[in-house]
């Protein structure tokens, strides 16, 4: 992306931040607040630097930091151990949101909340200058097996249903240029990014900046039966086997309020990009 592609979109992605706050969302209120306990579990050693759970507290990375940093995007995910914690196997990771998680069928994809890892698509055609193609393969994706669990009070705990949660750093990479409150279709699989360079990896996203997404319709109790939660205050991610790498957790906001992101983000992407562009198949 041109430079000033680049300045356009950010222009316009700060536009949608200014009329999320005039509408009396505080972005900074839809992330983890709080870590209620971590255990970091059997972790490789290159990893036993990355056990700060502070780190997955607040809005997912934009930017890496450092000589060897720049901005965040599914071709670059956070890598450095003041942007992610560790859970390995036997560990946990608890945190509290700033605000609740609701359930809402009327939310993007039905997606209540999202965690984000740093998972990234290999780039196969050997240009790391800004001009990657991917053929929808994943590097830094969780190796392994884990289960998310979700409370409304940190008393009760229910787990989501692994038949139909989505693994944990996989699809989808985080994009720093895009919005983190916006969940991308779970309809898209690795298959469908093959071939693709960042404009059409974007153009898939929609806006979105990535992160799995999940329902607390998934919600099981004790015996696996369907529970019915209106909304959960609290989210544990436990390994069993493996290791993940977290970034943030994010409670997507009421629909209402993402009608002004998805403005914000279409005139942030009609800004950025010429009308022929868009109309080309990326």
């Amino acid at each position: 992306m041109h430079r000033t592609t680049r300045q356009r979109l950010m222009v316009g992605l700060a536009l949608g931040a200014a009329l999320l706050a005039g509408n009396g969302l505080r972005a900074q209120a839809q992330f983890a607040e709080a870590v209620i306990n971590y255990n970091p579990g059997n972790l490789p050693s290159w990893l036993l630097s990355y056990t700060n759970p502070s780190a997955a507290l607040g809005e997912p990375s934009r930017l890496t930091p450092g000589p060897f940093g720049g901005p965040v995007d599914p071709f670059n995910p956070p890598y450095l151990p003041e942007q992610l914690v560790a859970v390995g196997a036997g560990g946990w990771l608890t945190v509290q949101m700033a605000v609740p998680i609701v359930n809402l069928p009327g939310h993007p994809f039905g997606l209540d909340f999202l965690i984000f890892g740093n998972a990234g698509f290999v780039i196969t055609n050997g240009d790391y200058t800004g001009g990657g193609i991917t053929d929808g393969s994943l590097f830094g994706q969780l190796v392994g097996t884990s289960t998310v669990w979700v409370s409304p009070d940190n008393l009760a705990w229910y787990r989501l249903d692994p038949a139909l949660a989505p693994p944990l750093d996989g699809l989808y990479p985080t994009d720093g240029a895009g919005e983190f409150l916006l969940p991308v279709n779970p309809a898209l699989g690795s298959a469908d990014f093959a071939g693709l360079g960042l404009p059409g990896i974007r153009a898939l996203y929609a806006g979105s900046g990535g992160g799995a997404g999940f329902d607390l319709a998934w919600a099981r109790d004790a015996n696996g039966q369907p529970v019915s939660l209106d909304s959960a205050r609290f989210v544990r991610v436990e390994v069993s086997g493996g290791h993940a790498e977290i970034d943030a957790f994010v409670a997507v906001p009421e629909p209402s309020a993402l009608s002004l992101v998805g403005l914000a983000v279409a005139m942030a992407l009609g800004w950025a990009w010429p009308r022929s562009q868009v109309r080309r198949k990326l």
